[in-house]
């Protein structure tokens, strides 16, 4: 098997101020054990009208991916729902602090917008493909809705990522 393919990806659309992303925390974590780097996990913004903090909280995440801490961001803030909902963006900021990151490039981000075209695009291409609610999970061109449960979801995606991984091994 040649190492130089991609490893399949797993896309996880997601609002970080989503009760129910939240929950699929448990769900990722174990994919991520499971699989480590042979399926990649790429956390995708679709920021619901209804959460009025969520379309900054993504502009953060993007900003926490630049300085190299992209989910323990985002992990940090989705575990803390409640805490955004009552703060807002000086949240953003006190978490980034919290992890240790450059809290005041996040500031300055959350300020000067630098990036919105990256949520918008994805939040564009999640409606584009059908997304409605969150989490939605894209893996090999099958979307699966968390949204409104999550019951056999993981097994789903471990079923989908163990069949294009023995693919590859042919």
């Amino acid at each position: 098997m040649s190492d130089s393919s991609p490893a399949p990806v797993l896309e996880i659309w997601c609002d970080l101020q989503c009760p129910d992303c939240r929950t699929a925390l448990d769900d990722l974590r174990a994919l991520r054990e499971r699989y480590g780097d042979r399926l990649e996990l790429r956390l995708r913004h679709f920021p619901l009208e209804k959460n009025k903090h969520a379309f900054p909280a993504a502009q953060a995440a993007e900003e926490a991916w630049e300085q190299g801490a992209g989910w323990a961001y985002a992990e940090a803030l989705l575990g803390r729902v409640e805490e955004l909902g009552r703060k807002g963006e000086p949240f953003l900021v006190e978490v980034a602090r919290e992890l240790g990151l450059d809290a005041e490039e996040f500031d300055t981000a959350l300020v000067d917008g630098r990036h919105i075209l990256i949520v918008d695009a994805d939040q564009a291409e999640g409606k584009a493909i059908g997304v409605t609610g969150t989490p939605t999970y894209v893996i090999d061109g099958e979307r699966l809705d968390g949204g409104k449960s999550q019951e056999g979801l993981r097994e789903r995606i471990e079923e989908i990522a163990d069949r294009l991984l023995a693919a590859r091994e042919h």
